[in-house]
């Protein structure tokens, strides 16, 4: 067991979970997150070793900033950082009434602003890990709706954009001693997938793997992306190849 820390938000179910049970393979002690499933949260922490659970609602600046906190005082350090947690809305595209003004916000304060500031509340923490030899990492989690016209909603896929391009100007501005890159997941067998037939349908028939990703598929390429110490900047998208069609 080594002493590198992950902290990996929204982990008690989907790809956060599976991630964070990836993470806790490779070496990592794992610091999980959620806004509610704390029962969940502490039983995971307890069969990862090593592992630490935190609960925090990122919509509220104050506990993002407190939770990058509670992990450092439980740790001591931070090597990784995955910003995972997310919330969607559907919302079909032309009902432009219906992405109201508070839904933007929504979306735009739990996709983006909330990364943001735990990246800027991380950053010192990261920093000091890579004085050891290897650079920090973080990955972002997006989705390909981010790259391409489509999505549950507008609101959902611009916040998510914004995000990719939120890595690329910061995988610049803190190299090299930290890498910023993004996994853009298609249509995932999660809670937040599930329940929408239509793009189960999509996937099923369309995509060159002919099915929606395993939250596994998403948290090996988010493990490939923290062990590789020379790729940043770079939008990977997961979308078993529906983009090509």
């Amino acid at each position: 067991m080594s002493d590198r820390v992950a902290l990996v938000t929204g982990s008690t179910s989907g790809i956060g979970a599976a991630t964070a049970r990836r993470l806790a393979r490779d070496g990592f002690k794992v610091a999980l997150h959620s806004r509610r499933s704390a029962d969940v949260g502490e039983r995971m922490a307890t069969e990862l070793a090593g592992g630490s659970y935190h609960q925090a609602d990122l919509a509220d600046e104050q506990a993002v900033r407190g939770l990058v906190a509670s992990v450092l005082h439980r740790h001591g350090r931070l090597d990784v950082l995955v910003n995972n947690a997310g919330e969607a809305i559907r919302i079909p595209h032309a009902d432009l009434k219906a992405a109201t003004p508070e839904v933007w916000r929504r979306m735009l304060d739990i996709n983006l602003i909330a990364p943001f500031v735990l990246i800027s509340e991380a950053e010192p923490a990261l920093r000091k890990a890579a004085g050891a030899g290897r650079p920090a990492s973080i990955v972002n989690i997006g989705t390909h709706a981010g790259a391409r016209p489509k999505g549950a909603s507008i609101p959902y896929a611009t916040a998510k954009a914004g995000l990719h391009h939120v890595t690329r100007l910061l995988a610049i501005a803190l190299g090299p001693a930290i890498r910023v890159n993004c996994v853009a997941p298609g249509l995932v067998e999660t809670p937040m997938g599930a329940n929408w037939p239509e793009a189960t349908e999509l996937w099923n028939t369309r995509s060159p793997m002919h099915r929606p990703a395993k939250p596994e598929d998403i948290a090996d390429l988010v493990a490939a992306l923290v062990a590789n110490d020379y790729v940043t900047g770079e939008i990977v998208i997961a979308d078993g190849g529906l983009n090509l069609t």
